[in-house]
């Protein structure tokens, strides 16, 4: 049986550039680059558990503002489906707490890292400003 899995993942402006973290090695696609978030726990909302999620992977409070995009990817074990949100930092500078690395990007520079197939429409749409 496919585990179905809400996951919900930040998109964090500053001065032109987005905030993507690294997945630990060892972590489901580790190594790779993502928007940060996770899961969303039973009984969460999605803003909350967004809320929740980068406080313990970054270190921040954010306000959750309008969700960007949603998408559904099938991975062999799991099946997700993503709701990625605009964030505007309300506290803190980004530390890398419960993630491998992070880094400020332009949006023209997300394909010189490798993302999970999930994050290709969202990475598509950033790039062109759509």
């Amino acid at each position: 049986m496919v585990e179905k899995l809400n996951v919900v993942a930040a998109i964090i402006r500053r001065a032109g550039k987005i905030l993507i973290t690294q997945r630990f090695d060892k972590a489901h696609l580790g190594g790779m680059w993502e928007f940060p978030g996770g899961k969303v726990e039973a009984g969460e909302t999605l803003e909350a558990a967004l809320q929740r999620e980068i406080q313990e992977e970054l270190g921040l409070k954010i306000r959750v503002d309008d969700e960007y995009l949603h998408t559904e990817h099938d991975y062999p074990t799991k099946s997700i489906r993503l709701h990625f949100f605009n964030c505007t930092i309300l506290e803190g500078e980004p530390q890398p707490l419960d993630v491998a690395d992070l880094r400020w990007v332009e949006p023209a520079q997300l394909t010189d890292f490798q993302f999970p197939p999930a994050d290709a429409e969202l990475i598509a749409k950033l790039r062109f400003g759509i």
